[in-house]
């Protein structure tokens, strides 16, 4: 009998895509459990995001004692959001069947590596992702669900946040600047920046490592900054959800972020802001280490955004976007198909379906 499907939660931000899932699946009686790892200053956000959508979790104290903890799990699924936190031999010694859900569909080459790794089934988007892991993997299971992340705003379950519960002005045009936490673009944009921004509301949604890791100490110092602003909202690690601010935005900034594709599937425009800070071990000789962090999908970008190549030219491309947001309709809702696959609200219960038949 098909009783439990555990689902790995090792970042805070997988959330948004096992949650739809997870309600389906205990709409057919099958009981979902979240399993978390201690993240300092997360665990209270994980737990109340879980416990409000009625579910259960349970804390591994670190990632190595997840090979014990699965082996000895009474479960039929085990979804991950990533690679597990145990070797592909050690999976031979788990009962359970493993499932990915990637939890995000940027243009980094790790959404293609992670597939190395001996899943069960790993869920996909599109029929472009299909063939190209197809192609790379051709042992391995791969199945079009689309990405269940996006199912809220499909089926119009629209958030209750409203921009006057930011302190933002209703009347007028919002800008979403979701970035990246490398490479980003975020240290181009200068302390003083929304104030060229004034005719518009400026919501950052920054990526959840630029606010909790100590490397991105910079980042926190713009964010800072910008939140001085009286047009500007920055999110903290509480607003874990890119949702919302896609459906309150008109337009976004994003640099190499899946959040691109993410809001492209909404038909709404989106700016790429196509200049990096990178580290030293980025640069001169070892700039090849960026291309190979970035997959060639970010070429995809170019017929899907309008792209910038300097802080400078953002503004000009905002009011370009709103003026005529229906530039480049057809190559979003053309690349959407293939690289975010279907939008019809049901990739959630496409995946509950295959977990609940396979179990």
């Amino acid at each position: 009998m098909f009783e439990k499907v555990l689902f790995d939660t090792q970042h805070l931000y997988y959330l948004p895509q096992y949650l739809p899932v997870a309600a389906l699946l205990k709409a057919n009686g099958v009981k979902s459990e979240f399993v978390l790892y201690h993240e300092e200053a997360l665990d209270k956000v994980k737990e109340k995001a879980i416990t409000d959508a009625g579910f259960e979790y349970v804390y591994l104290e670190d990632k190595t004692h997840a090979f014990d903890f699965y082996q000895h799990a009474l479960a039929q699924w085990i979804v991950f959001g990533n690679v597990p936190p145990f070797s592909a031999q050690q999976k031979n010694h788990i009962t359970a069947k493993l499932a990915l859900m990637q939890h995000g569909i940027g243009p980094k080459a790790c959404y293609y590596d992670v597939s190395a790794f001996p899943f069960d089934v790993r869920f996909v988007e599109g029929q472009e992702r299909l063939r190209r892991l197809s192609q790379q993997f051709p042992d391995k299971q791969f199945v079009d669900t689309g990405f269940a992340k996006l199912d809220p705003v499909f089926n119009n379950q629209h958030s209750d946040l409203q921009l006057s519960d930011l302190g933002l002005d209703p009347t007028k045009p919002t800008v979403l600047y979701a970035p990246t936490f490398f490479p980003s673009s975020i240290e181009h944009f200068q302390a003083e920046w929304p104030a060229s921004l004034t005719d518009y509301n400026l919501i950052v949604k920054p990526h959840f490592f630029s606010l909790t890791k100590d490397r991105y100490k910079a980042h926190r110092k713009r964010f800072d900054a910008w939140a001085q602003f009286d047009n500007v909202w920055v999110a903290s690690v509480a607003h874990y959800n890119l949702l919302p601010f896609m459906q309150l935005a008109d337009v976004m900034l994003s640099d190499a972020s899946s959040a691109i594709f993410e809001f492209a599937a909404l038909n709404k425009p989106v700016i790429w802001c196509d200049f990096y800070q990178t580290r030293w071990s980025y640069k001169g000789l070892l700039k090849f280490r960026l291309k190979q962090r970035l997959d060639p999908d970010i070429e995809l970008f170019h017929k899907l955004t309008t792209r910038t190549s300097a802080a400078k030219y953002v503004k000009p491309a905002i009011a370009g976007c709103l003026k005529h947001p229906e530039t480049k309709q057809m190559a979003r809702q053309e690349l959407v198909n293939t690289m975010v696959g279907k939008t019809d609200g049901q990739c959630g219960a496409r995946i509950a379906a295959y977990l609940t038949k396979h179990s």
